[in-house]
């Protein structure tokens, strides 16, 4: 039976991995998002748009009406232009109170993994409190954490990670590099939110993948790939973060946040749980290495650039 979902960021990153999925398998994908897809998106003419307007909840509401599943892929990466995570946690519970009003039957929140109310990480207790604002709204979601994704040309961290290895002699990494990351494929991470979709009442699963690498491993591993001999520097995080600063005009972006190297390394891009994602990292990188991290992936310009 046809489906109609609609899934938020269909022309970003996550929520377009979940729309192909969903396409494949026949369903009606509706994009709610805050701006049309750039041109010549593969999906621009396959998927229809509505407004995503937060501060119009009936707008919202009624771009929801009829819809069966929700994939909430919302959130911002870093505080910019009146924006912060508190707003952003606002705006998650005005867009779940319309899916309430409107009738949808699920919704499938995409959170990360080690979201805590008590971390240390604005990002991670921001992301928690908006899986509390899901549950007060309503027992029928699933709740699912991806670690660090990988896969697809629309990445940003991993992909710039590898223009960086591509272009600088040294890359600086923050501390000593044996700090672990757990990469997942995003195609696994959309294969779990539509499973998640099928179920009933509450649920909560990490989206991890199955190898678990040290930072030096994981970069190095990146360089082999890509046959750069760019040099593994080790740098205190605050250095580390001076030098992200001091990149970003020249890339007009914000290239890395002491908040990010924070949860870095601090471990939270692992789970605790088994491995829930079959594809490996290892396996996907030599085929990805024609391509990755060739252009730079502007965060500003995808995610910040003037609405219409």
């Amino acid at each position: 039976m046809t489906r109609r979902a609609v899934v938020t960021g269909v022309f970003s990153y996550t929520g377009c991995a979940i729309a192909r999925q969903l396409l494949d398998r026949g369903d009606d994908v509706v994009s709610l998002s805050r701006r049309p897809a750039a041109a010549g998106h593969p999906l621009a003419s396959a998927v229809a748009r509505e407004p995503l307007q937060f501060d119009d909840p009936e707008q919202l509401v009624r771009s929801l009406e009829g819809a069966d599943v929700l994939f909430n892929t919302y959130w911002i990466r870093f505080p910019r232009e009146g924006a912060d995570f508190a707003s952003a946690v606002a705006n998650s519970r005005a867009l779940f109170e319309a899916a309430r009003r409107a009738g949808v039957s699920r919704i499938v929140h995409l959170s990360v993994t080690n979201a805590a109310a008590d971390s240390p990480y604005a990002y991670f207790r921001g992301k928690a409190e908006v899986e509390a604002v899901l549950a007060e709204t309503t027992s029928d979601h699933a709740v699912i954490r991806p670690s660090l994704v990988f896969g697809g040309r629309e990445e940003i961290l991993i992909n710039n990670m590898a223009w960086l290895l591509r272009r600088l002699p040294a890359y600086a990494v923050p501390g000593d590099g044996s700090y672990r990351v757990q990469p997942v494929f995003v195609g696994d991470v959309a294969g779990l939110a539509i499973a998640a979709a099928e179920g009933a009442g509450s649920s909560l699963q990490d989206a991890v993948g199955p190898e678990i690498y040290t930072f030096d491993e994981f970069l190095d591993a990146l360089a082999r790939a890509l046959h750069t001999r760019s040099r593994l520097v080790h740098l205190p995080p605050a250095v580390v973060a001076a030098l992200g600063r001091a990149i970003g005009p020249l890339v007009h972006d914000v290239l890395i946040t002491p908040e990010e190297l924070g949860a870095l390394t601090s471990e939270l891009l692992v789970s605790h749980r088994p491995a829930t994602c079959p594809t490996s990292f290892g396996e996907w990188l030599p085929g990805a290495a024609p391509w990755l991290g060739r252009r730079y992936a502007n965060e500003l310009r995808r995610n910040w650039a003037e609405t219409r």
